[in-house]
């Protein structure tokens, strides 16, 4: 059970929350919440979008029964929070690029600041798009080099990857993949994967997906692969 600081509309539809917690949290992961009973069934699956020490930071999409009781809530409610589940993005000592779509550049942010504080030298560039109204650009913007926005179109028809970048992508799978498909094989390319979840521990098979190297649980084997190993590029 976690308490909440804070939990605000930050674009229609979009929520952030914020919530006590302390603990080891990597850039990646994702924890499952409810504020709930039985109804619905299961828990949500959220990714991390940022962390310090206390504070955990969420931003979801409000798309069905569970997460419009999530965006309810208010500071001083408490909420159900497991994990940290996943084995989240390795660390990353080249210079980053990230790609990020909708609801998608959430667990991005944390990924972003976590990568400048380790490597204050190293280059970060984030190409973010939305399909409307963007939220969030201001937060990339303060951490990153260089930003490229897009709203209403494809985002990847932007993408420009120099050879000494490790690509980060996540997002609507047409986009992660088409990163994937584009970026050259010099490239070392992670996408972050969503799926369905019922556990978030790998015990109930809910979220398997096909890899290269057989079927594997977005929840323990991910949700974070190389491109190769769920692309076949």
């Amino acid at each position: 059970m976690a308490v909440i600081l804070t939990n605000t509309s930050v674009s229609p539809g979009i929520f952030k929350m914020t919530v006590e917690f302390t603990g080891d949290v990597k850039p990646g992961q994702f924890f499952m919440l409810r504020a709930w009973d039985k109804d619905p069934l299961l828990s949500r699956p959220i990714s991390v979008h940022d962390y310090t020490p206390g504070k955990l930071t969420f931003l979801y999409q409000v798309v069905g029964k569970g997460t419009e009781i999530l965006a309810r809530l208010q500071t001083g409610d408490d909420v159900t929070i497991q994990g940290p589940y996943g084995n989240g993005f390795p660390k990353i000592t080249e210079d980053l690029c990230v790609v990020g779509g909708g609801i998608g550049t959430a667990p991005l942010y944390y990924l972003v600041r976590n990568y400048k504080a380790e490597n204050p030298t190293g280059k970060c560039r984030v190409y973010l798009g939305f399909r409307d109204t963007p939220y969030g650009v201001e937060a990339f913007e303060a951490l990153a080099d260089e930003v490229v926005l897009d709203v209403g179109g494809i985002i990847t028809h932007k993408l420009s990857v120099t050879p000494d970048e490790t690509v980060v992508t996540c997002g609507p799978e047409i986009m992660m993949e088409s990163v994937a498909k584009t970026v050259s094989a010099e490239n070392t390319v992670y996408v972050s994967l969503e799926a369905h979840m019922a556990c978030g521990i790998g015990a109930c098979l809910g979220c398997t997906c096909e890899t290269k190297s057989g079927n594997k649980k977005v929840c323990k084997d991910g949700p974070v692969f190389l491109r190769e190993e769920v692309f076949y590029v």
